[in-house]
């Protein structure tokens, strides 16, 4: 792995907030992910830099889907990429409970999906109409999830079924010491095969993980 910004990480603090910044940019955050560390604001005009002691991640052959999950897979159109503004500013909505994306956190991330960096993996219903979905940074064989959402009147379930798609592509592009990181375990995340590892499992993971080549996001229209 690279040499980290934020120093090696035998002295990193010991909590999930490693560091805090007034200047943040594109290229910052990029090399936070390859460092095994991600960003989110901890209050307006000042940027964390977290690296959680015990961290979340989905294993590729670990996912649970349901049988009434799997029943709502057929309903939905699955894309890669084809609304990343309408993903990420319903994500962003500041009506959802934990609402953290702010104005510097979408305009870097919408630089970086311009770069062929950050994707959106989206849950259409057949009318056209996009009911869920979820974004995140795809670095080497490193998935990393930042957000997601479902329509709560159109789109039951529609972040799922953008979640088992996002796994079998990248169970497709073949590897499997690709990681999927998801931050934080949660109960609902629990419940579809999020597992908890300690900060020095993660990192050497995403050493490994990194020497991969990216998945194919070629579904572009």
């Amino acid at each position: 792995m690279q040499s980290s910004p934020f120093g090696p990480p035998s002295r990193w603090r010991d909590d999930d907030l490693i560091a805090v910044s007034r200047d943040v940019d594109a290229e910052m955050v990029l090399d936070a992910y390859r460092s095994g560390v991600f960003p989110m604001p901890v209050r307006r005009g000042v940027m964390g830099w977290w690296s959680p002691l015990v961290r979340g991640i989905l294993p590729l052959d670990g996912l649970r889907v349901a049988r009434s999950l799997r029943k709502m897979i057929g309903r939905y159109e699955v894309r890669v990429d084809t609304d990343f503004r309408q993903v990420l500013e319903r994500c962003a909505d500041p009506h959802r409970p934990g609402s953290w994306i702010n104005a510097d956190i979408r305009t870097i991330y919408t630089q970086l999906h311009r770069d062929g960096i950050v994707h959106s993996v989206e849950s259409w219903t057949q009318d056209g109409r996009l009911a869920g979905g979820l974004y995140g940074v795809s670095v080497g064989g490193l998935f990393a999830g930042e957000s997601m959402f479902h329509d709560p009147v159109i789109g039951r379930d529609a972040s799922k079924v953008a979640l088992v798609a996002l796994v079998e592509r990248l169970r497709s592009a073949g590897g499997s010491e690709r990681l999927l990181d998801v931050q934080w375990q949660t109960p609902h995340l629990a419940s579809l095969g999020v597992v908890e590892v300690e900060r020095p499992d993660y990192l050497r993971r995403l050493a490994r993980a990194l020497t991969l080549p990216p998945p194919t996001w070629a579904d572009h229209r």
